[in-house]
């Protein structure tokens, strides 16, 4: 009775959604308004939803996480929200009735540009945990206008075109005109001393206006709806109408444009001057509109900032929002009063920072000049901090000005952000072990030394239900058999189901589930490209962004030598794959960008021989997305993780392949050293050098031509590159790695390449041995619990921020 009750308010809410809103009905609606009607709906239950936790909140007065991060990689939210809610099925039936369906729906939704890689989609992911576990969350973004980019291949080149996702996507969006607040840029700032004390005063700033946007993100089976606040720029000015009616449009408007342009687009390039103003203004942008946004909340709960610190954790995910640290400072001794020492003690009470690289160019810095000029407030505030720091190294290390000055937050024209994140936040943490002990070996170890109590690991994790229970619900229904539906809200239980290791009835069942998703993945594939491919070949996937360090080019070498071994004799003994590659390259990265067109160009010669391509196929994803990746990872059999040790900090698509039962290939890199541990040597296939052995290699001298001299054929691999592929020569690719004036091959692809041969002929030698392979795929499914963001989210809420679920 219940769910005929909740069939016929579905069926009741979707008539007055369209009827209201478009002047439809279930008959003569077009599919996108029936879209856009379910959304109007969802956000109905999840606003009254939220309302319900909210009183909680308010009843039980816990301390809240707000968690600040440039971009959140969210995904289409529809199927998430309506698995989450679990009316999924309902929602289903009452579309088939009015005769529409409910994945063509899906299919309806735009990718948000709201992210762009590993960082964006792990905040995602611990967003989607907080909500489940029922902790009281905020996220922190901007409500960029554009993507990072729409990625188009033309004959192996990326073209950049504008991601205007807002078009169809901004139906979760809440606006909250209440809710805004004015940011300063520019101008000029004094010190005025009055009876009162010493007053900041700040004139001839712009200042511009930050709208906020609501994304309501539900939880599995909860009761928590937390919000992700996304911040719109806006001019504060009007429009100039004398120069409108002079016919000056365009100078009346520069000011509202100019304004606008802070939310316009997600991570504008930064290699020019205006870039890295641009790259500035939104990171302050963000962390300001933020705060001021949680003041106020603090202030409207408790009336007073007394106790501030009791009731409020800031988290910064890298440095981007690492401004939020002086802004802390500005307002609460600008606007409140408070000392310097009461403001910094407040500092390093709230604010808690991961970091997620090792590579220098990753740690932001910026030029004082600029710097001073667009914050000037700040920047006074940011010395003091510095002064302050070094003044206390000085105590410690007397003279040694060597280690003071690389651990100081302003020096040489530079703001560190890093450096600054460190000496401010409470606690500071690595993304796996690994990671975490480079950071105390190598990047932070002064800091380390001077205050190692600061220093901790989270080991990063997945939304096991999205990637999981809804991207491969069959394989959700024969674990539901096997060890029952637990695991959906304990991801650790997934161990039970290595009880089924050797059932030979479940591993059948993990085969057939296995194929379907890799005919569900080939007609997709099809349907949106025209490309064919051959679903009885192993699928070996790498799908990151394109970088140097995530050696797409090590990748590329060994289909080169299998290119050249099936030339050589068509009758090898290769086992038919097809490669699959998918990410986008920096638009001012060249050298990413002519990785991507090797790819290309390879899969097009291979293409045109009809006795290689039955073989071997290369695939490029154009546009690699998340909704590509909810159908690509169920359906993959061998991931790619094959950085080079000591360059990844943890990775996360290397979990959700894990969790879907794809075999790893890989270096003792980031996470993949604690998946090695969680299933055993024999089921994952490392190879290569230890961080360690990287490390003694660079000080012993790395001599790249060395391993080609000494390998006939990864000099053959050399001379085909050189030939080149589709009538492009990749001459500059032989000079990177063997000939390079700088640094050949700074990546040690040639020293790991014959260790990566080694262990790619195992793994598919071994996938032949169907029991066997299925076996360690098991294996694998049932060892990825520990890399759920629930246990994440629970690492960070126990230990670092000090929060407790609403009950």
């Amino acid at each position: 009775m219940k769910e005929k009750n909740t069939a016929l308010q579905i069926k009741e809410a979707l008539e007055t959604k369209l009827s209201g809103h478009f002047g439809a009905t279930p008959d003569t609606a077009t599919e996108r308004q029936v879209y856009k009607a379910v959304i109007l709906c969802v956000k109905d239950i999840l606003t009254q939803k939220r309302a319900l936790f909210r009183e909680e909140v308010k009843k039980q007065h816990p301390k809240k996480i707000y968690y600040l991060c440039m971009e959140f990689l969210i995904g289409p939210s529809l199927r998430n929200n309506l698995k989450n809610l679990g009316i999924e099925d309902e929602y289903r039936k009452v579309l088939a009735d009015m005769g529409f369906d409910l994945d063509s729906i899906y299919a309806a939704e735009p990718d948000p540009g709201l992210g762009n890689g590993g960082l964006g989609r792990l905040a995602a992911c611990f967003m989607d945990s907080l909500a489940t576990l029922e902790y009281p969350a905020t996220g922190f973004s901007i409500c960029y206008e554009y993507g990072l980019f729409k990625q188009k291949i033309v004959d192996g080149n990326q073209l950049e075109l504008p991601d205007n996702w807002l078009k169809d996507g901004e139906g979760w969006l809440v606006p909250r005109n209440d809710k805004q607040f004015t940011v300063r840029f520019g101008g000029h700032v004094s010190e005025k001393w009055t009876e009162q004390g010493l007053e900041i005063v700040h004139e001839s700033y712009d200042e511009v206006v930050a709208v906020p946007y609501d994304i309501m993100i539900s939880g599995n089976n909860s009761k928590a709806v937390n919000n992700l606040r996304l911040w719109r720029a806006h001019s504060n000015t009007q429009i100039n109408m004398s120069l409108f009616s002079q016919g000056e449009y365009v100078k009346a408007m520069q000011e509202n444009t100019n304004a606008e342009l802070i939310s316009k687009v997600l991570y504008p390039s930064d290699d020019h001057e205006g870039g890295k103003l641009l790259r500035l203004s939104q990171q302050y942008f963000l962390v300001s509109a933020s705060l001021q946004s949680i003041i106020s909340d603090h202030l409207k709960t408790y009336g007073s900032l007394a106790g501030f610190a009791d009731k409020v954790a800031i988290h910064i995910n890298d440095t981007h929002p690492a401004l939020v640290i002086p802004e802390i400072m500005r307002i609460f001794m600008d606007q409140y009063s408070y000392s310097w020492d009461e403001a910094w003690k407040i500092v390093t009470s709230v604010v808690s920072y991961t970091n997620h690289t090792v590579l220098p160019e990753a740690l932001e810095k910026w030029n004082t000049d600029i710097f001073r000029i667009k914050l000037p407030r700040i920047y006074m505030i940011v010395e003091e901090i510095n002064r302050r720091f070094c003044a206390d190294l000085w105590n410690i290390y007397p003279g040694d000005w060597g280690r003071i000055s690389s651990m100081a937050i302003v020096a040489y024209n530079q703001v560190r952000m890093a450096n600054l994140s460190v000496v401010a936040s409470h606690t500071v943490n690595g993304v796996s072990a690994l990671h975490s002990n480079i950071l105390k070996d190598t990047v932070f170890h002064d800091f380390y030394k001077a205050m190692p109590e600061k220093f901790t690991n989270v080991t990063n994790g997945i939304a096991h239900r999205r990637w999981l229970c809804y991207s491969n619900p069959e394989l959700s229904s024969l674990l539901t058999e096997c060890i029952g539906d637990g695991f959906r809200k304990d991801p650790v239980q997934l161990k039970n189901f290595l009880k089924f290791r050797d059932d030979a009835a479940v591993l059948a069942r993990l085969e057939s589930i296995k194929k379907h998703n890799k005919e569900r993945f080939a007609r997709y594939l099809e349907e949106k490209t025209g490309e064919k491919i051959d679903t009885s070949t192993i699928f070996d996937v790498q799908v990151k962004r394109i970088h140097e360090y995530k050696r797409q080019t090590l990748n590329v070498l060994k289909i080169v030598e299998y290119y050249n071994e099936l030339k050589e004799n068509p009758n090898a003994n290769i086992a038919p794959c097809t490669f699959i590659f998918g990410g986008k390259a920096a638009p001012g990265y060249y050298f990413a960008k002519d990785i991507i067109k090797l790819i290309w160009s390879i899969g097009e010669e291979i293409r045109s021989d009809k006795r290689l391509r039955d073989i071997i196929r290369v695939i490029y994803l154009e546009d690699y997305n998340v909704s590509t990746a909810e159908i690509l990872m169920p359906a993959s059999d061998i991931s790619e993780q094959i950085s080079l040790a000591g360059k990844e900090a943890s990775g996360t698509g290397c979990m959700k392949f894990m969790i879907n039962g794809a075999l790893t290939v890989g270096t003792l890199d980031g996470a993949n050293v604690e998946m090695q541990e969680a299933v055993g040597r024999d089921n994952i296939y490392i190879f290569g050098l230890t961080s360690t052995e990287v490390d003694d290699l660079w000080r012993n001298g790395y001599d790249a031509a060395h391993y080609a001299r000494h390998n006939d054929r990864l000099m053959g691999v050399m001379n085909t590159l050189r030939s080149g592929f589709a009538g492009n020569s990749f001459s500059n690719i032989v000079n990177y790695f063997i000939y390079n004036h700088n640094v050949s091959d700074p990546y040690m692809c040639l020293a790991d390449f014959e260790p990566y041969m080694n262990a790619s002929r195992l793994a598919r030698l071994d996938y032949a041995n169907r029991e066997l392979w299925l076996r360690k795929s098991l294996t694998n499914i049932a060892g990825a619990g520990f890399f759920a963001a629930d246990r994440s989210i629970r690492d960070y809420a126990e230990n670092i921020w000090h929060i407790k679920p609403v009950k």
